[in-house]
């Protein structure tokens, strides 16, 4: 019967997946609007867009599968809105960002964000400093996180106040072998970053 009610979960799962969450390839060497459309980002490599979306105003990008390395995109995050998909929204609702939140602000923002929307049971921001996202004040930051029964992951954002709402961009990978392999394609990507 348990097996009956999981296949039935997932024909209706299948049957009602609105066509946008298939993943599509970006090519290289073109303008691609993000973050629901507030942002361009010119690739020098093929990237693929993954189809699920943590929030509304954000997308994944991933060159070797999700697990390994991805890029998270998210921009105009608006005061009283959370930056993913409220999860348990009654018993752990996701922080907000909010208009008098300062750019020192958002990493502690993103730490808690993580702990709830991820299940992430470990979380340390390593590092902060101040940064450029195309000539706005912004902040750079890495962190440290993992989540039940995976290994440890190394992420580095960049995130920025503009119009009194919130643009963020983040690569994440585990520490061993895939942070440090495509950490400079994510930099350079990061360098292209333009506001519509």
């Amino acid at each position: 019967m348990n097996r009956l009610l999981g296949a039935c979960a997932l024909l209706l799962v299948a049957t009602t997946t609105p066509a946008r969450a298939r993943n599509r390839l970006v090519e290289a060497g073109r303008p691609v609007a993000v973050a629901h459309d507030t942002l361009t980002v010119t690739p020098d490599r093929e990237w693929n867009e993954l189809g699920w979306r943590a929030g509304p105003r954000c997308e994944r990008w991933t060159l070797d599968g999700e697990a390994l390395n991805a890029v998270t995109f998210c921009g105009a995050v608006e005061s009283g809105r959370p930056l993913f998909r409220e999860v348990w929204k009654h018993d752990q609702p996701l922080p907000h960002f909010s208009t008098p939140m300062l750019l020192t602000d958002v990493p502690d923002l993103v730490e808690k964000s993580y702990r709830i929307a991820l299940g992430a049971s470990l979380m340390t921001i390593d590092s902060a400093e101040p940064a450029r996202l195309d000539g706005e004040r912004a902040i750079r930051f890495r962190y440290t996180f993992t989540r039940q029964e995976e290994v440890e992951r190394h992420g580095e954002a960049i995130a920025a106040i503009r119009g009194k709402k919130l643009y963020w961009m983040s690569y994440e990978a585990p520490a061993i072998h895939y942070y440090a392999r495509d950490l400079e394609s994510w930099r350079r990507l990061a360098a292209t970053a333009r506001f519509r």
